[in-house]
């Protein structure tokens, strides 16, 4: 096999930050630009190498951000422009890179594109976002937006709907028009030349729809499903070769997009290795229904995943994509819960146990890993009693269509649902010492500081030689100085187990195993009997010959 070509950003480690839940620092109970300059130490103590900004950039906030107004100015809950160059430059001095969140799938109803679109049908904005006549006194199709409700808005001053696949403050733009793309490239490349280091692309499988907007397949809530007619459509990878031709190529940049809907065959073109469009994307079989946790309706359920389902995942991908794509690795962000909660045990008993094996076994594997914040402390789910808890537009629209309308689900099912897959579970604020609101805030937070911050925050962590803080930051340690952690093939192994998730790594005469056990109990392994090698990391410093104990990982660097 080909040797893997060399790329600073598949040896990097990202930390993603949500901004509104890092830092505090006017007391307003929004986290903001200058809290995270002032935690940049912080980060570069953990070791890693970039940070990805949720989004930042002028919006009214419908939801959190990803509503753009002005892609050239900064939300004034995060600081201002002065305040975003002193954290890049903060940032760069501390030998981390920067890469912000491209959103240009829709903006806000706001920007000032869709102010002048919906003016009138002749508007010159008006073919910069999709409008559809009705059909038969209804919307123009039958599909859902993905945050619940139909996806089409009418619009009465013009008398026609216009498209959104998420809120309907979020109007989907019309990539099909070469404006449009002409001016999110300008766009693009006037953040290029401030000094950044790359985009996460956000859904950015989604900016080619089917032209002919044919209904989708009808769900169980009645609605049609609009993912087969709006990811991976026609002219997606001609829309990114030309993204990447006028803006990405000239610099040298990290890129990786949001791929909802993508399959393996589609990543390969969008990660392909000639480097013609991204450098990776973010795949979602392993956090969707399809690892096992099920669905009591949509997205929404109170199960857990199954590691054989999860290690089936996540090996098809590191298989397939073996030297013809770069995988990215991820096991939480925004808009996931947190893992220990979803994949581990976050009882007190094996929380800081199950956290460190879910980071060894993503760590190891190839491509460029991800840690989302506090995910490093072993944060956890929170508990929701009430509606009254949630912030997160996703959340509160569900409710409303499940509990109130349809009457599908029970609150108290709903409110189960929520512990376990909210996307607020992740945005509750980072913990930081055991003082008031986590040493977030002085203020009052914009959303609950999770109760257990008092044990779980980063001072207590920082203070114990055995905290999940210090095993990541080994880990990051590790894949610096070892080649093989970064360039290494991936070997499946133990595939029939219903505990272990164990894989080999090799380059250069030199053979990686790692084994981690996903459960409570001893489980037989065999696998290091005789290993003549080095213990790279553990998180035991004993171990039962021919056994793994619960939720042990152990990884062995060893000559082949």
């Amino acid at each position: 096999m080909a040797k893997e070509q060399q790329a600073w950003w598949k040896e990097a480690v990202i930390y993603q930050i949500y901004p509104r839940s890092f830092q505090d620092s006017n007391g307003d109970g929004i986290g903001d630009l200058p809290g995270i300059t002032r935690r940049i130490p912080y980060l570069q103590e953990l070791g890693v190498d970039v940070i990805w900004l949720s989004p930042i950039y002028q919006s009214p906030n419908d939801d959190n951000g990803y509503d753009i107004s002005d892609y050239r100015a900064i939300m004034d809950d995060f600081g201002t422009m002065e305040d975003f160059d002193t954290l890049l430059e903060t940032a760069h001095k501390a030998g981390i890179r920067l890469v912000m969140d491209l959103v240009v799938n829709h903006t806000s109803d706001e920007h000032a594109w869709f102010i002048e679109s919906r003016k009138s049908r002749e508007n010159p904005y008006r073919d910069f976002y999709i409008w559809k006549d009705g059909r038969n006194g209804d919307a123009p199709n039958n599909w859902e937006s993905y945050f619940s409700g139909p996806a089409w808005q009418y619009d009465e001053a013009t008398g026609q709907y216009y498209l959104h696949c998420f809120s309907k403050k979020q109007p989907d733009l019309n990539w099909a028009n070469p404006k449009v793309r002409d001016a999110v490239f300008d766009m693009m490349t006037w953040w290029c030349e401030k000094g950044i280091d790359g985009f996460r692309m956000d859904v950015i499988s989604m900016i080619s729809k089917d032209p002919a907007f044919p209904d989708g397949p009808v769900k169980p809530d009645g609605y049609g499903d609009l993912t087969p007619h709006v990811c991976n459509g026609p002219h997606v990878h001609e829309y990114l070769q030309e993204m990447n031709r006028r803006v990405l190529s000239r610099y040298n940049l990290l890129t990786v997009g949001e791929a909802a809907g993508v399959t393996i065959e589609e990543a390969k073109k969008y990660a392909r290795s000639d480097g013609k469009e991204l450098g990776m994307v973010f795949q979602f079989e392993h956090v969707g229904p399809e690892n096992g946790k099920g669905s009591i309706i949509d997205k929404w359920t109170t199960g857990k995943p199954q590691m054989p389902k999860v290690r089936a995942i996540l090996n098809k991908w590191q298989w397939e994509l073996e030297g013809k794509a770069w995988n990215s690795l991820y096991l939480d962000n925004h808009d996931q819960p947190r893992c220990v909660s979803m994949f581990g045990n976050d009882s007190p008993r094996w929380r800081v146990r199950s956290a460190k094996m879910l980071a060894t076994c993503l760590h190891m594997q190839k491509g460029t890993p991800y840690i989302y914040q506090g995910e490093e402390l072993g944060m956890t789910n929170m508990k929701f009693h009430s509606l009254a808890d949630c912030r997160d537009l996703e959340e509160i629209n569900a409710w409303h269509q499940y509990v109130d309308e349809q009457e599908k689900v029970s609150a108290e099912t709903m409110l189960k649902c929520f512990d376990t897959v909210a996307r607020d579970n992740a945005r509750t604020p980072m913990q930081w010492d055991a003082s008031e609101n986590a040493g977030f805030t002085t203020g009052k937070p914009w959303l609950a500081v999770n109760p257990n911050y008092t044990g779980i925050n980063a001072e207590a962590a920082r203070k114990d030689p055995d905290s999940t803080f210090y095993y990541y930051q080994r880990l990051i340690q590790l894949r610096h100085t070892h080649p093989i952690i970064v360039y290494g093939t991936f070997e499946p192994l133990l595939e029939d187990s219903e505990s272990i998730y164990a894989f080999r790594r090799e380059l250069d005469g030199k053979r990686l195993t790692v084994a981690c056990n996903w459960t409570e109990q001893d489980v037989p392994c065999q696998l290091f009997a005789g290993e003549q090698g080095e213990e790279l990391i553990s998180n035991y410093k004993e171990h039962k010959a021919g056994v793994l104990q619960p939720y042990e990982a152990r990884v062995v660097l060893s000559a082949k």
